[in-house]
């Protein structure tokens, strides 16, 4: 379910892929996480990495404490997560794809028609 590489701290790559499971629906609001002792056996990296990574997801509001009961999802966990996602797009990708498309000199109105034509071939596939 964890993978872990060199690309960063492996608490940020816990919460990352903590994140995608929320987002993706295999924990849902309400469900009760792995604790920290469990992924840190399970993993075999050290319990504080765990915790650090855990409660960077409380500190974003995805994970809720319940005193001696463990970390659950927050009700709003999923939307939130969709939320940041959406605003990350723009910067993460739709900006290099326009000034890629400008580099080709296409125009606005070729790039759309780009995309609607990704749209239909991908639709036409499923």
């Amino acid at each position: 379910m964890f993978h872990f590489d060199d690309s960063g701290p492996i608490y940020t790559q816990l919460a990352d892929q903590l994140e995608e499971l929320i987002f993706t629906g295999t924990f849902q609001a309400g469900d009760q996480v792995p604790s920290t002792t469990q992924l840190s056996r399970e993993l075999h990296i050290n319990p504080a990495t765990v915790l650090k990574g855990m409660n960077r997801l409380v500190d974003d509001g995805l994970l809720e404490k319940r005193r001696g009961r463990g970390m659950f999802v927050t009700p709003s966990a999923r939307q939130q997560i969709m939320t940041k996602r959406k605003s990350n797009f723009f910067d993460d990708y739709i900006k290099s794809v326009i000034t890629e498309a400008q580099k080709l000199g296409l125009t606005e109105d070729h790039l759309i028609e780009l995309i609607k034509r990704g749209y239909q071939h991908d639709h036409n596939e499923n």
